[in-house]
């Protein structure tokens, strides 16, 4: 049977020597692929080099891409740049992207709104996902996608949902997908468990985040894309599902979201 898929995690926190033995641990944990994700542009090769330790085992793809708290460092990238970054066959997808107030920052809210339009289309350009970041931004990361919706459609995941119920179901209103980390195995955080209850099965994903954000039993640990098998466990409990069932819905939700891992 096809694995889990931990289709958010992030390679690039761990060393060359770790990774064989992190890939192997995935392995044994019944997880069969993991997407690294980019979080600055200007690293975009080094998401790309990653790739290299795919294998017929466990497959690694890479997106690439200028996480928001991390627009001021470099001027704003042309969507056409992003697209000729990301138009390679390792590259899956764009981001991540979108709007992070926690800081309090307002004057910055701008250029990550933007940002975040411009990697909105070269996903379009693409037809890849745009990878979503939404913190305490749920409302303009709603108005958002629905204009840029309006304008010409484009794949889209909410990444390690912890959002408001109405962000969720905008998503799915609106064709994608919403990813659930290990934070909806918290005990405090049984609202998120229950969206992902009442989410149609055919719209979730799940992923690690790693090495942040472990799953009970692991919290507090650093995290890796193994222990995904746990966050899809309480999931797939959460929804009445047998763990075999909860793989081969997310993992087919997977590749029919990311059609260049197939």
């Amino acid at each position: 049977m096809t694995g889990l898929i931990d289709s958010h995690c992030h390679l690039d926190h761990f060393t060359d020597d770790e990774l064989p033995t992190l890939l192997a641990a995935a392995k044994e944990a019944g997880v069969s692929g993991m997407v690294t994700i980019g979080t600055r542009l200007a690293r975009a090769e080094e998401q790309k080099a990653l790739t290299r330790f795919s294998s017929p085992d466990v497959r690694v793809w890479c997106t690439v891409g200028t996480h928001p708290d991390h627009v001021e460092e470099d001027p704003l990238p042309s969507v056409q740049a992003i697209v000729d970054i990301a138009n390679a066959p390792e590259v899956i997808g764009i981001g991540e992207s979108g709007l992070d107030y926690f800081h309090g920052d307002e004057s910055v809210r701008p250029l990550q709104q933007d940002s975040f339009r411009r990697h909105i289309g070269a996903a379009r350009e693409l037809n890849v996902p745009i990878i979503i970041h939404a913190r305490q931004a749920d409302e303009d990361i709603a108005q958002i996608l629905r204009e840029e919706t309006a304008i010409g459609s484009f794949p889209i995941l909410l990444h390690c949902f912890a959002s408001s119920a109405a962000l969720a179901e905008c998503v799915v209103e609106l064709g994608g997908y919403v990813s659930f980390s290990g934070i909806s195995t918290f005990p405090k955080c049984g609202e998120f468990r229950e969206v992902a209850r009442n989410l149609p099965g055919d719209r979730i994903l799940v992923e690690t985040d790693s090495p942040y954000l472990a799953p009970v039993p692991r919290r507090g640990k650093r995290n890796e894309p193994a222990y995904v098998a746990y966050t899809a466990a309480c999931i797939a409990q959460e929804r009445g599902q047998t763990p075999d069932d909860f793989t081969r819905m997310t993992t087919d939700n997977f590749y029919r979201l990311f059609r260049k891992a197939a």
